[in-house]
């Protein structure tokens, strides 16, 4: 009998030690995986959403940053402060509005276009018109007094960055402001109203275009006198057509730091390069400061097929249904660097982790196009 209570003593002591052993187990387990997920997240848009809508930034919030150098301390300074106002959480508002911002020379020759996408939504948007070249002419009441002040803007130069941020500025303003879309004279809606609101509104991300492209209209046109703050495996490209999250926005305008560095070192003709800041400026900060909270592609569709310094354009005899049904169906968003290969980066339009159409607005129409357009416009709920 000792010997049989001894043996089941021995047994129950062994039990007992197995019990921490396992859990000691599961925790290296589980470190080991945080590290791994630290060290590789997950490339693709799908794996990140599988965590988060913002994306795979998330994963290494569990884990404190490891930098590759020294911050300076205006690095230091700036990070606090995008730091604060990503993590600050969005005040409730009772009235959420877009902010739909034009950049023009003048006059817009699509109001009546727009007026007929606004009819009937009042208190849901706000409108602010950034004219660089002469004062316009409404037509629309959406668009009566809602110029602000604005300053001559020049394709190519740092004063194209000046006027998104002061447009930025104005909408800030309106605390009910929450989401900010950036378009052209040139640009269009491609469908209603209602559903441009929900698409942007019950997304965590901002739509802002950004990719690598190593050829010599991409990371050809960077400049080594933006070190030590910009590198050049952080330089980014894209379209300037954003929309931006307030949180954003409001970034956007906090940030002088980076902003400076390409004010002074990314314009034409700066050693023998042809950097145009409003291409690569946005993209480039947000892939350094807030990567996962983007989508890399911007909801403005833009045809860049014959390669030319500026879009394929539309004239009138261009715009049909079957143009516009072809642009609202593309869910997926293609990129095309500038060397040799001309390699074509394809990735799928992810809206809340759900593969869904890309572009909400789509540009460049000539204005003789706008009666085809107001036609087709009864029409966009089928698109």
């Amino acid at each position: 009998m000792g010997k049989v209570q001894l043996l089941a003593e021995q047994r129950h002591a062994r039990t007992q030690l197995r019990k921490p052993v396992w859990i000691m187990v599961l925790i290296f387990v589980f470190i080991l995986f945080l590290i791994s997920a630290y060290v590789h997240p997950p490339q693709s848009s799908s794996a990140c959403y599988i965590f988060s809508s913002r994306g795979c930034k998330v994963l290494t919030d569990w884990l404190p940053p490891i930098p590759s150098r020294e911050y300076t301390d205006e690095e230091i300074a700036s990070r606090i402060v995008i730091k604060e106002i990503l993590s600050t959480p969005s005040p409730e508002t009772r009235n959420p509005k877009i902010a739909f911002m034009f950049l023009s020379p003048g006059s817009l020759p699509f109001e009546r276009l727009w007026d007929r996408f606004f009819r009937g939504h009042e208190g849901r948007f706000t409108v602010y018109v950034h004219s660089s070249k002469e004062k316009p002419v409404h037509v629309s009441r959406y668009f009566i007094n809602r110029d602000i002040r604005s300053e001559q803007v020049i394709w190519g130069k740092i004063s194209m960055v000046d006027a998104e941020k002061r447009l930025l500025a104005n909408a800030l303003h309106d605390p009910n402001n929450q989401h900010f879309v950036l378009l052209s004279d040139s640009c269009v809606p491609l469908h209603t109203f209602d559903y441009v609101y929900d698409y942007l509104m019950h997304t965590n991300i901002s739509f802002v275009d950004c990719f690598t492209d190593p050829g010599p209209h991409g990371n050809g046109r960077y400049s080594e006198h933006m070190l030590p703050e910009v590198e050049k495996k952080d330089f980014r490209k894209g379209a300037q057509w954003f929309t931006l999250k307030r949180k954003h926005a409001l970034i956007v305008m906090a940030d002088n730091l980076y902003y400076s560095k390409f004010r002074d070192y990314c314009k034409p003709g700066l050693d023998g390069k042809n950097c145009i800041a409003d291409e690569h400026y946005i993209p480039t900060f947000f892939n350094m400061i807030d990567p996962g909270g983007i989508a890399n592609w911007s909801v403005t569709h833009v045809d860049w097929s014959e390669r030319k310094w500026h879009p394929k354009s539309y004239t009138a005899e261009n715009v049909t249904y079957e143009l516009i049904k072809n642009i609202t169906s593309i869910d997926v968003s293609i990129h095309v660097t500038s060397n040799e290969k001309h390699e074509e980066q394809i990735m799928p339009c992810l809206w809340n982790g759900v593969k869904r159409p890309c572009y909400l607005f789509a540009r460049k129409f000539y204005p003789e196009a706008q009666d085809n357009l107001l036609d087709l416009f009864s029409n966009y709920t089928t698109f």
